[in-house]
């Protein structure tokens, strides 16, 4: 059985404090880097939205998101996404809710996190692609599918650009399924850069 945070364990809003509120360059970076970190746990895990709302429960965030259209629509709000008229602003406290949701979602898949960067690790000393290994293979061809099918093909990145997105984003999965990991990725989200794409 998987482990999973307790509701003991759930940080306080405080832990999510801001200097300032975010301007709208800022919540945008956060909607998108906050949407590729949940594509990448799907691409690794197969999670569903299914599971999802599961945990959105389980953390007492229903009244954030109550439903698939909910889930969908934050999801939607990525402006990385296709335009497809379901887009919304997300406000701060959807933001840290969503970080509540990846950083629990990471902690239960920590071991099958693990050890696909420990295959990474593994293969960049053998320089060796990842793609050789069936675990890293599977989840950078699942990461490139979805991304090309949820995303603006506008400014599209190269297939090597995406790779590497991937790579970074299972990497920054490991010390976001860590105790700490809602802390970690949102002083990460505060501090991101404006460019999401590796150029």
């Amino acid at each position: 059985m998987y482990s999973s945070l307790t509701l003991s364990s759930i940080p306080e809003w405080e832990e999510f404090s801001l200097d300032a509120s975010p301007n709208v360059e800022q919540l945008d970076n956060i909607k998108a880097h906050l949407d590729l970190i949940l594509l990448a746990l799907e691409a690794l895990t197969g999670i569903s939205s299914e599971e999802m709302l599961q945990v959105a429960s389980q953390l007492n965030l229903e009244k954030i998101i109550a439903d698939r259209i909910s889930l969908w629509r934050l999801r939607q709000s990525n402006p990385l996404r296709k335009s497809s008229g379901g887009r919304k602003k997300l406000d701060v406290d959807e933001a840290r809710s969503l970080v509540l949701i990846v950083c629990t979602l990471a902690h239960r898949h920590q071991e099958l996190i693990r050890r696909a960067v420990a295959l990474l690790e593994q293969m960049t000393q053998q320089d060796q692609e990842p793609h050789r290994s069936a675990l890293l293979g599977d989840y950078l061809d699942n990461f490139s599918n979805t991304y090309q099918q949820r995303m603006d093909e506008e400014n599209s990145p190269s297939t090597t650009q995406l790779s590497h997105l991937a790579l970074k984003l299972l990497i920054d999965l490991l010390f976001y399924s860590d105790k700490n990991g809602h802390r970690r990725l949102w002083l990460a989200l505060i501090d991101y850069s404006i460019d999401i794409l590796p150029r």
